[in-house]
């Protein structure tokens, strides 16, 4: 059959080249996963939207109403969520895609623990 394509595994290749394991750091890791996601990009794209949507919108209000945050925090969030939005949308790469994913995260997560601890 044609159709079939059978590929070799990548950890036979990985053990045989010792130069990739100088270079197998934390940043290359994180690169290589971003790369095999390429045909991922919408699942990705609608992951990070709903997330977002589910996860972060509430922060604002809930750190607004309860702990007097700033109105600040609510265009900080308003901002990143429209960022993934255009990123996503505007045909940006994975890389770019999960970064804005990932900074978006850390940026919540950090608006929390300022104003609740």
């Amino acid at each position: 059959m044609a159709t079939l394509k059978i590929n070799a595994p990548e950890w036979t290749a990985a053990n045989t080249n010792t130069a990739n394991t100088k270079n197998n750091n934390i940043g290359n890791k994180l690169m290589a996963f971003a790369d095999s996601q390429a045909p991922n990009r919408t699942v990705w794209f609608m992951f990070s939207l709903i997330s977002q949507g589910v996860l972060f919108l509430p922060v604002p209000a809930f750190l607004l109403y309860y702990y007097n945050a700033p109105i600040a925090v609510l265009a900080v969030t308003l901002v990143l969520f429209f960022a993934n939005i255009i990123a996503g949308m505007g045909g940006s790469g994975i890389r770019t895609l999960l970064g804005f994913f990932a900074t978006s995260v850390l940026i919540h997560i950090t608006m929390l623990l300022v104003f609740i601890l």
